[in-house]
């Protein structure tokens, strides 16, 4: 005679098989969506260049990237690749600390809000192209700048995020932490910081985003190394494929890690119970 919980087991497994065969299906199809617009640029931007409507100086076919890739990746392209990741590692690392530290500064002080908040809110709009002078200035040509630069971008979204979901954060969960008597770095630390990691999470993935715009900006105008140099040297030398190429590398590796953050940031908040 079979075990009652065995029949439920043997009729559970075709329910999950199932299950998992249509989370993949979807996966599937949801790849192929995101994919159907750049293939359909790429076999529209190969018909135009071969039937002469676009010339090859102003855009090469996609399938003579190919070649250029070849060309690049025999030579010094992974240590370009190599130096840009590295330094936008660097100073998101750098401006998500800082960017951090004065978001739980300023949103849990209503007097460091009031000090802080004009001075950031003004330098928040300055843009990336406007600091490199005196960075160069003060840090000469060297990562130092580079990574400074960097830094900057990655602080204000951090920042700006987190102070906002701290302020978002539901007084009644404050209330609830003082009937049961939770001090006050302990209401900080087991409400306020757990109710405000989404927010929080949302402006490290923008701030590593705009990491790789500021990245652009740093090495345009002084690089020797990185995509940000090989885009600037595609334009001197008349190279468009270089130029596309760098475009291309920048938007892969900016995915990538962009999709990097979003798989942390769907681990660490998997307790919510949200749309998916």
């Amino acid at each position: 005679m079979t075990h009652p919980a065995a029949t439920q087991k043997i009729q559970a497994d075709p329910a999950r098989q199932s299950k998992a065969q249509a989370s993949v299906l979807s996966k599937f199809k949801s790849l192929a969506k995101g994919l159907s617009i750049p293939i359909v640029l790429i076999l529209l931007s190969e018909y135009l260049v071969r039937t002469g409507y676009i010339e090859p100086y102003l855009l090469p076919a996609p399938s003579s990237l190919w070649q250029t890739l070849n060309e690049l990746a025999a030579g010094d392209l992974w240590r370009h690749i190599w130096t840009s990741t590295w330094r936008v590692f660097a100073g998101f690392f750098i401006g998500s600390l800082l960017g951090l530290f004065f978001a739980v500064f300023v949103g849990l002080n209503k007097q460091a809000e009031e000090f802080l908040e004009p001075s950031f809110s003004a330098i928040k709009s300055i843009p990336s192209l406007a600091w490199i002078p005196l960075l160069l200035l003060w840090l000469g040509i060297d990562e130092a700048s580079k990574i400074t630069l960097i830094a900057i971008g990655a602080f204000f979204p951090v920042y700006t995020n987190t102070v906002a979901a701290i302020k978002d954060v539901d007084r009644k969960l404050i209330e609830v932490a003082k009937v049961y008597r939770l001090k006050y770095w302990q209401q900080v630390r087991h409400i306020i910081l757990p109710a405000a990691s989404p927010g929080i999470l949302t402006g490290l993935r923008n701030g590593l985003s705009l990491s790789w715009m500021f990245m652009i900006a740093a090495e345009l105008i002084a690089a020797t190394q990185g995509i940000g140099y090989l885009l600037s040297d595609g334009r001197e030398t008349s190279r468009p494929d270089i130029v596309i190429l760098a475009i291309i590398l920048l938007a892969v590796l900016g995915k990538l890690t962009d999709n990097l953050m979003k798989y942390l940031e769907n681990w660490l908040l998997r307790w919510r119970d949200v749309i998916k």
